[in-house]
């Protein structure tokens, strides 16, 4: 049977990219159908977590993350001289660490001997890029990959089968070996394929935009509870987010008017602001769901099309890339006839529990921002563990996504969690060693190699003192940066490593 590309991707979003460039590292042709002609400017997440810049730092795109952090950390300064009284001293506000229902998190208070905390290189001092120029960066890394991103043309229809999928759109069928869902939170291809999507409804009316406004000196900066519901302000210039809890909107398509972002301003802040212009406005709710498989046959499901739920904490984006980082090798190698019995398997047994927790995340959040006596009751117990040390070290463990690991076999503790930063001897670090997207085998003394070998181009064996943890005899980094296998020294078992080489890579050539 004749096929026009090995992957179809439905969705140009972050994720959408995101799992393409894995899947052109991995080797294997992808088409990326996006209904949308232009990016869309409407404000979204604003902050990327610990996984997702490591993700991006291990495919060689740090610099470009840390020119967008520049440029939002200019806006934030401007926000912060906007708030000060005219001729007055500028006070440096407490160093943000994140929040958990409004309750605002200071990095002050972190414990700095929290192994968690540690070991994540530049990833930890990079975070501040929203979706916009996450998307632009992707664009550009997708073109110079070799993607193909057909803009303006959207799926309409699918038949899926034992050997493939054709996808219908407006410009004409396409015939791939599978297809990927990528396509947000009401995704045509969930609900052609017929996934199950279970969940929690909403009770939620919020807004998120950039506005022009008189009178915004009055309103609180950072996030404010208050009689009526919720609201944050800053750190962006002209950027105001509120929080309503009379049910879901009547309309969450329409066009969301000046009018209507003022009214719900001065609802829920009792100040009286006037809102002069809209730039960018979005309505959302707290609609809760996750599909109970992300693969059904040759269908498979990522990001929002998988899970919903409201953006408090800031971590859908960031789920929607670790499912790509998660999917984009394991398909590569299926479509290439080199992945494992069950490889393709593991991706919702390892993902699914992570958006299961963010969903959960998410609702306690909503719990703790109604405004009636007993969740307020509740909401000030919380603010007061959120003022130790103990309690803002657990949250921002929680909302930076350190805590997240694979049940992956072996004791060893690296296991399961995402790959140290280690540096080597010769000045590198391991970030280097994965902008291709094979999986990676440190061996410091050259002693491994031997158990490695056959696995050509899908592993890259790097040899050389790892100063950083003199201890460690061996390191398996799988594509997405898990660690697959590890030992110290003296501990080194040629037959572990071997069985991990094979659970992941396939067997070596002969």
């Amino acid at each position: 049977m004749s096929y026009d590309v090995d992957v179809v991707v439905a969705g140009g979003g972050p994720v959408g990219l995101m799992l393409a460039c894995e899947l052109r590292l991995g080797g294997v042709s992808v088409v990326v159908l996006e209904r949308l002609a232009e990016m869309d400017p409407t404000i979204k997440a604003g902050a990327l977590n610990t996984p997702s810049v490591e993700a991006l730092y291990r495919r060689g795109l740090l610099p470009a993350l840390q020119r967008a952090q520049e440029e939002n950390l200019e806006r934030y300064a401007a926000f912060m001289r906007q708030r000060l009284p005219e001729g007055g001293p500028a006070k440096a506000p407490p160093r943000f660490a994140g929040h958990f229902a409004g309750i605002m998190l200071s990095g002050d208070r972190l414990d700095p001997s929290d192994p968690e905390l540690t070991g994540h290189g530049p990833a930890d001092l990079v975070g501040m890029v929203n979706q916009q120029q996450l998307e632009e960066l992707l664009a550009l890394r997708a073109a110079e990959l070799g993607v193909e991103v057909r803009r303006g043309v959207e799926l309409t229809g699918l038949e899926a089968d034992a050997d493939g999928v054709t996808v219908m759109t407006g410009d004409g069928r396409i015939r791939g070996r599978w297809l990927a869902g990528c396509d947000g939170g009401r995704s045509t291809v969930r609900k052609l394929a017929g996934f199950d999507f279970p969940g929690t409804g909403p009770e939620i009316t919020a807004y998120q935009a950039m506005v022009e406004m008189e009178g915004s000196q009055a309103l609180g900066a950072g996030w404010q509870a208050t009689p009526t519901g919720v609201y944050a302000h800053g750190p962006m210039p002209g950027r105001v987010l509120t929080v309503e809890f009379g049910g879901a909107p009547a309309d969450r398509d329409a066009p969301v008017t000046a009018d209507e972002l003022q009214a719900s301003i001065r609802n829920v802040s009792g100040v009286d602001a006037v809102v002069t212009g809209v730039r960018t406005a979005t309505r959302f709710t707290d609609n809760a769901r996750q599909a109970t498989t992300y693969r059904l046959g040759r269908v498979l499901l990522a990001g929002d099309a998988a899970h919903v739920h409201s953006p408090f904490g800031g971590q859908g984006l960031n789920l929607g890339l670790g499912d790509a980082m998660n999917l984009g090798w394991k398909l590569a190698a299926t479509v290439r006839g080199r992945a494992p019995e069950g490889l393709l398997d593991t991706y919702t047994a390892e993902r699914h529990p992570i958006g299961a927790w963010v969903l959960d995340w998410t609702r306690a959040q909503i719990a703790l921002m109604r405004p009636d006596p007993h969740a307020r009751a509740l909401r000030e117990v919380v603010a007061q563990l959120a003022e130790t040390v103990t309690g803002t070290t657990y949250f921002v463990k929680k909302i930076s996504g350190v805590w997240q690991r694979y049940d992956l076999p072996g004791d060893h503790r690296l296991i399961g969690g995402s790959a140290p930063d280690l540096g080597l001897a010769d000045g590198s670090r391991l970030a280097d060693h994965l902008h291709d997207g094979r999986a990676l085998l440190l061996d410091p003394a050259g002693e491994l190699r031997a158990a490695a070998g056959g696995y050509g181009d899908r592993l890259k064996v790097v040899t050389g003192a790892l100063p950083d943890r003199p201890e460690l005899a061996g390191l398996l980094v799988r594509p997405d940066g898990a660690v697959a296998w590890a030992a110290d020294a003296g501990r080194a078992d040629p037959g572990a490593l071997e069985a991990a080489l094979r659970a992941w890579l396939g067997a070596p050539a002969s």
